[in-house]
């Protein structure tokens, strides 16, 4: 077997604490492959990624001087890669890769010439699936969503969007989340990586988006699986990330939906969203 890692897993830390030296365990068992390991440290306080680096010294740790955000993050260690990369497996620190999951997107990716990016199935430690392949969002699903999806989670809007299949089979999806997503680095270096003005959320759905516009497949392999284990580095900060959410969903719609013929339309979202994530923030909850 070539023992020269042809995929390198990129994951941003920020005050990830335990759960980046538990990620870090998980990802031998993922694959038969040599996997390289590249963490970016988007200026965490709490040690995590020089212990890692002290444990691990085959890790590459980048540590940057200002917080880029998730994109520009992935994006600074993707710079630094080496010509034999073929695969970058961008993860988040506090997801934990299952017995041969990596294995399961890369043969995914092997049998699709014209596939960008492959996702696994994601559920929590319960148990219990996160809608991690979904369509792109319209403006009927994106209102429907936003208005009943607390009140009424089971709502055919939220269905449509968030696309709650069980479904085991591969499939065809509009965009992948990227707690875990397997990208085909020509295809991330032909759209430019992640757009860097989007600090935090929706990088992934804008990404998925530009690949498609590029004429790339993206594609769901259930058959892999991860465990998230939650949103460990935001819910200290949670009225700054609901704000990032909203201002990250208007820049979509407002790429996805451009021209003049738009723009009363992209005004009423964008109060719209405003409005949600004051309410939102007033109340203490994304």
């Amino acid at each position: 077997m070539n023992q020269t890692p042809r995929v390198a897993v990129v994951t941003v830390s920020y005050d990830s604490g335990e759960f980046l030296e538990r990620f870090a365990a998980s990802i031998a068992a993922s694959s038969a492959e040599p996997l390289s390991l590249v963490v970016v440290d988007n200026g965490s306080t709490d040690g995590a990624p020089e212990r890692l680096r002290d444990a691990r010294p085959e890790a590459s740790v980048l540590m940057l001087s200002e917080n880029k955000g998730y994109g520009g993050a992935v994006n600074a260690a993707c710079v630094g890669l080496g010509p034999e990369i073929d695969w970058i497996l961008v993860a988040n620190p506090d997801v934990e890769l299952g017995r041969g999951s990596v294995d399961e997107l890369l043969d995914e990716l092997d049998r699709h010439d014209d596939v960008a990016a492959v996702g696994p199935h994601i559920a929590d430690a319960a148990g219990r699936t996160y809608p991690s392949a979904r369509r792109f969002p319209s403006f009927t699903d994106g209102i429907g969503h936003a208005l009943l999806v607390r009140i009424w989670p089971g709502n055919p809007w939220s269905r449509h969007y968030l696309q709650t299949s069980t479904a085991v089979e591969p499939r065809d999806v509009d965009w992948l989340s990227g707690a875990c997503i397997l990208l085909r680095r020509s295809a991330f270096d032909e759209v430019g990586g992640f757009d860097e003005r989007y600090f935090m959320y929706f990088e992934d759905v804008d990404l998925c988006f530009r690949l498609g516009q590029a004429g790339w497949r993206r594609r769901y392999r259930p058959s892999s699986e991860i465990m998230h284990v939650g949103a460990h580095s935001t819910t200290t900060r949670q009225a700054a990330m609901v704000r990032a959410h909203h201002e990250s969903a208007a820049r979509f719609v407002a790429t996805r939906y451009p021209g003049p013929l738009w723009a009363p339309v992209r005004g009423l979202v964008r109060v719209g969203l405003r409005v949600r994530a004051a309410l939102g923030t007033r109340a203490g909850r994304g």
